[in-house]
């Protein structure tokens, strides 16, 4: 049987975050992707311009329809939207529980807009942090759920994904790229991947200079969740899913993706099939595979 995994999010009509980006991502790394929608965006490479919101109820009855007859190998959380949803989604989820479930508790999109409000964050922190087998905030998120300042060290990282296990995670990988870049604007990037036995990874990797980065918390959550099924442990899931996104931002300026990204003044998305296509004529290419 194939891999089955499911995205729990907001659609980017742009395709570069959201289901949009969850699906190609699945299906980059060899799942069968299945979605269920929260939100319809307005959105593009410069930015969100409004939100609609799926009623909570039928966002529960697309998850009760979808696992009544599809068996779920792993899941992941993406945009929430509202505090209702999240409650619809973890109603679900608490008694119907999927393997492998990743959260990424999103908060704020790329280009700055805020994507959930106050009362949806405290749903997250209470609601879904139980539930997840692996939460992958960004150093703000991780903040915003500890109520405490962004981690400015290794140190300070990896008691933070410590804190966020005690809220009720298993396993969390805290990404460290909202850290200032070096002076040259290059350096490292650290990701702290402390697993649900308590042993904790410090994952380096060279900061790539690019504004295609459009989706990368989603990337790199629904990569995670596509390879879990297929890898023997989170350390490694996560080790495949950091090399792909390093290659999906690689190659993200090669697609030319919106009028507002390519003028400088918005992100364009990170190339969710890099890897797959030619990085220079675009073609497929034979043979290619997860990382």
């Amino acid at each position: 049987m194939s891999t089955v995994a499911l995205t729990v999010a907001g659609s980017d009509p742009s395709g570069g975050a959201g289901v949009q980006a969850d699906l190609a991502t699945f299906g980059a790394l060899g799942a069968y992707g299945t979605a269920v929608l929260t939100a319809l965006t307005a959105q593009s490479t410069a930015g969100v311009a409004g939100i609609h919101v799926v009623p909570p109820d039928f966002v529960a009855q697309q998850l009760e329809t979808l696992l009544d007859d599809v068996e779920v190998h792993a899941a992941k959380t993406g945009m929430l939207a509202t505090a209702e949803v999240v409650g619809a989604v973890a109603d679900v989820l608490g008694r119907r529980p999927v393997q492998h479930l990743v959260v990424d508790p999103v908060m704020v999109a790329t280009s700055g807009d805020r994507l959930l409000p106050e009362d949806a964050v405290e749903a997250v922190r209470d609601r879904m942090l139980p539930l997840a087998d692996l939460l992958t905030p960004n150093l703000p998120e991780a903040a915003v759920l500890l109520g405490t300042d962004v981690a400015g060290s290794a140190a300070a990282m990896e008691e933070q994904a410590r804190g966020l296990q005690e809220l009720g995670a298993g396993a969390v990988l805290l990404k460290g790229g909202h850290a200032a870049p070096g002076p040259d604007g290059g350096g490292d990037v650290l990701d702290v991947l402390v697993d649900a036995d308590g042993s904790a990874h410090h994952l380096l990797s060279p900061r790539l200079r690019s504004r295609s980065t459009h989706g990368t918390g989603c990337v790199l959550a629904a990569a995670c969740a596509a390879l879990r099924p297929q890898r023997p442990s989170w350390l490694t899931a996560v080790e495949g899913a950091r090399r792909h996104l390093a290659r999906a931002i690689a190659e993200g300026e090669r697609l030319g993706v919106g009028r507002a990204a390519r003028a400088g003044r918005g992100h364009g998305p990170v190339h969710h099939h890099a890897g797959w296509w030619d990085a220079e004529t675009g073609a497929p290419l034979v043979g290619a595979g997860a990382p």
